[in-house]
């Protein structure tokens, strides 16, 4: 009887198993369960006297979109100046950055905007600041109904 070469059997696996290894983990699907798209709600309260945060809370919200999420932000007290085209268009944050980038693209994506109609009359935010924008005005009571209905609240 005629003896086999001890690296036989190496070979028979780098060249029939391996391969088919290799051919299943790039074939196979990359997420069977994935997450499940989720409601969310971010509640922003901080403006432009602290750019890096504000700007922070809309790259969240923009990046939820991105990752299928439905979005709702809900801007009160100094966060609806947050609004306004001038701070939309000069704010930065630090390491978050431009506002409105984040915003343009939450808009693009189908979030909404709501905000606080108290905090807007007492800091002059009008419905001239809204034009053109997925934004109104609301009371506590649309919020307290926005946070029952949505999945996660995210507080700025």
């Amino acid at each position: 009887m005629k003896k086999r070469n001890p690296g036989y059997l190496k070979k028979i696996f780098f060249l029939l198993v391996l391969p088919f290894c290799a051919w299943q983990s790039i074939h196979a699907s990359p997420n069977l369960n994935p997450a499940p798209k989720m409601k969310i709600l971010i509640h922003v309260t901080v403006g432009p006297e602290n750019p890096t945060r504000a700007a922070l809370a809309f790259l969240v919200a923009k990046t939820a979109i991105a990752e299928g999420h439905t979005v709702v932000l809900f801007l009160a007290g100094d966060a609806v100046h947050l609004i306004r085209n001038s701070v939309l268009d000069n704010l930065s944050g630090l390491g978050t950055g431009k506002l409105r980038e984040h915003f343009d693209a939450i808009v693009k994506g189908g979030g909404k905007f709501y905000l606080s109609g108290n905090s807007s009359k007492a800091r002059g935010i009008t419905e001239d600041d809204l034009l053109g924008k997925p934004a109104s005005f609301a009371l506590p009571e649309i919020l307290v109904s926005l946070i029952v209905e949505n999945d996660r609240v995210i507080t700025y």
